[in-house]
C-alpha cells in the first residue's frame, strides 16, 4: 500500500516502485491463497476438473453427439472410448505438477483481486470521471476472462484431447501421454482462451490512447481474420472444425471490439464538445 504520508496524485519515482512493490505482493497472496485452497480440494480439481475430458462421459462429447444427431450426422464423439492412463515418468512429476496446477488454479480463483490491484496501481494517473468506472471495469474483466476459462476447458480442451488420442498412426503404437504432456494441454487451453477474451478491453485502451480507431479495426478485418486463424490452429487440434469452433466467438469479440472502439471515440468527441476544445 502506498504509504500514508504520500499523495496518490503526486507521487515520485520511487514512491511509484514502492506501491508497484505492495501491488504485486498483494497479488502474490491473493493467488497463493486461492493455491492453498486448491490444494485442499486436490481430489475435486484433479480426478473431476482436470481428468474430465479424458473420460468419454464427459459433458462436451455428450452434446457434441446430440448436435451432430440433430443434423442426421453420428459423429466420433458418439462413441468415444478412452483407453488410456496418464503417465507420471519422472519421480517429482506428480509433486511439480500439484504445485503449478494449485498455482494456477490459484490465479484463476483470484483474477478479479489481481485486477484490482493493478487498478489501484494505475488509478492515480487516471481522471475523476474514468476513476468511477472502476467496479464496471474489473467486472467486466473478470466476466469476460472467466468466459475465456470456461470456453477453452468445455471447448478446446476437449477437443484438443479427443482429436490428439484418437489420431493413431498404427495400431502397433499406444499413446499413453505424460501427466506434464496432458497437463500443459489443459493448462495452455484454459489460460489461452481467458487471455484471448480479453480482446474488446484491449482495444478499448488501445482506443483510448489513440491506438486504434473503429475505422482502421475495420479496414483491418481481414487481416484479423487471418490472425484469428492462425491463433485458433495453434491452440486447437489441426482440424477444421475445431479452429472453426474456436475462431467464431473470437471473431464475435472483435466486433463487439469495434462497436467499444466506436463508443469510445464518440464518448471522447461529445466530452470535447462539451468542454468548447476543438
Amino acid at each position: 500500500m502506498a504509504r500514508k504520508n504520500v499523495d496518490p496524485n503526486n507521487m515520485s519515482f520511487l514512491d511509484h516502485v514502492e506501491e508497484l512493490r505492495w501491488c504485486l505482493i498483494r497479488s502474490i497472496v491473493g493467488i497463493l491463497a486461492g493455491a492453498i485452497v486448491a490444494g485442499v480440494f486436490t481430489d475435486f480439481i484433479f480426478d473431476t476438473i482436470i481428468f474430465g475430458p479424458k473420460r468419454g462421459t464427459f459433458v462436451t462429447y455428450e452434446y457434441f453427439c446430440e448436435f451432430g444427431r440433430l443434423f442426421g450426422v453420428v459423429s466420433d464423439f458418439c462413441d468415444v472410448n478412452f483407453n488410456f492412463k496418464v503417465q507420471s515418468k519422472e519421480m517429482s512429476d506428480e509433486f511439480s505438477t500439484h504445485i503449478w496446477t494449485s498455482i494456477l488454479v490459484g490465479f484463476v480463483v483470484a483474477f478479479p483481486w489481481v485486477l484490482y490491484q493493478v487498478w489501484k496501481f494505475i488509478s492515480p494517473g487516471l481522471k475523476p470521471s474514468e476513476k468511477k468506472y472502476s467496479s464496471g471495469f474489473i467486472i467486466i474483466c473478470s466476466l469476460l476472462f472467466f468466459l475465456g476459462v470456461t470456453f477453452g476447458y468445455f471447448v478446446i480442451a476437449p477437443l484438443s484431447v479427443h482429436f490428439m488420442m484418437t489420431y493413431n498412426l498404427s495400431p502397433e503404437i499406444s499413446t499413453e501421454p505424460s501427466l506434464s504432456s496432458y497437463i500443459g494441454y489443459i493448462r495452455a487451453s484454459i489460460l489461452a482462451s481467458g487471455l484471448l477474451f480479453e480482446l474488446p478491453v484491449i482495444i478499448y485502451f488501445l482506443t483510448k490512447i489513440g491506438l486504434a480507431t473503429p475505422a482502421g479495426l475495420r479496414k483491418n478485418r481481414k487481416f484479423a481474420l487471418v490472425i484469428v486463424l492462425i491463433v485458433a490452429a495453434v491452440i486447437t487440434p489441426p482440424d477444421v472444425a475445431s479452429q472453426i469452433i474456436v475462431a467464431i466467438p473470437v471473431l464475435i469479440l472483435y466486433e463487439m471490439s469495434i462497436f467499444i472502439s466506436k463508443f469510445v471515440l464518440y464518448r471522447q468527441e461529445k466530452r470535447k464538445k462539451k468542454l468548447g476544445t476543438p
